[in-house]
């Protein structure tokens, strides 16, 4: 009888051992399936990402704009001046428009406007002479007159001069409290009644930073300022009045 009895507890410790063998071999399998599902899983989580990432559009920087400034001498006009405030506003450009002070007080409703329009408004001279051929008196005089007549047109002293034939008294810019802003584009747009010559002119020189000097005196002249304006545009440039260019 005890040796059936060992032999049973034999034969049941290996039934166990079998078993627990078999239990384990199972628990195993499983978690090593378990662990390789959740690699592939992360494996393809990751190359969703990057196909994603890859995906995406890739964004440009902005590229700053040229700029470029309008400038606008001998106004203001009754004839052209209007329609050149008219056109510059559908374009949303803003210029810069150098004065006669005799003709600002003739016509400081026109003045008025432009300043409305938010474009910059300074002197020129009182009337078109050199001032380099005047005594100082006369040529601070010149000056101190337009710029009383742009402040009673528009209720803001002028900060810039644009002298006639650009020739100026340096020594006169701490009374006047001026600065000077002469020009780098000139197409001699009062030369000519040609709309597309000023136009080819000022495209073939103009360049970042430019001051671009027309009159606002003339059909063809405002005619060639909407072109080069719509020109320049296409080529990237953005327009702004003389002192954002020279505070800058």
């Amino acid at each position: 009888m005890d040796i059936e009895h060992r032999i049973r507890t034999r034969i049941a410790r290996m039934i166990l051992m079998i078993l627990a063998a078999f239990v384990t071999g199972i628990l195993v399998g499983m978690a090593q399936e378990w662990v390789l599902d959740c690699v592939s899983a992360a494996r393809q989580t990751k190359a969703q990402t990057v196909t994603e990432t890859e995906e995406e559009p890739v964004r440009k920087r902005e590229e700053p704009r040229k700029k470029v400034a309008l400038t606008f001498d001998d106004g203001p006009n009754p004839l052209y001046t209007m329609s050149l405030l008219k056109g510059l506003k559908k374009r949303g450009v803003q210029a810069t428009f150098f004065a006669l002070g005799s003709e600002v007080e003739k016509y400081p409703q026109i003045v008025r406007a432009a300043a409305a329009d938010g474009h910059l408004i300074g002197v020129h001279a009182y009337s078109h002479v050199n001032l380099c051929e005047l005594s100082d008196e006369d040529a601070f005089e010149q000056v101190e007159r337009t710029n009383q007549a742009i402040y009673d047109a528009t209720g803001k002293y002028a900060s810039f001069i644009r002298p006639p034939f650009g020739c100026w008294k340096k020594h006169l810019d701490e009374r006047t409290q001026l600065i000077e802003v002469l020009w780098d584009v000139d197409p001699r747009d009062w030369n000519t009644t040609s709309s597309s010559l000023v136009v080819q002119r000022v495209l073939s020189s103009v360049k970042e930073d430019s001051i671009i000097l027309l009159h606002d005196a003339s059909k063809s002249s405002v005619h060639a300022a909407f072109t080069i304006i719509d020109s320049l545009k296409k080529q990237g440039y953005t327009f702004v009045t003389v002192d954002e260019l020279i505070m800058n």
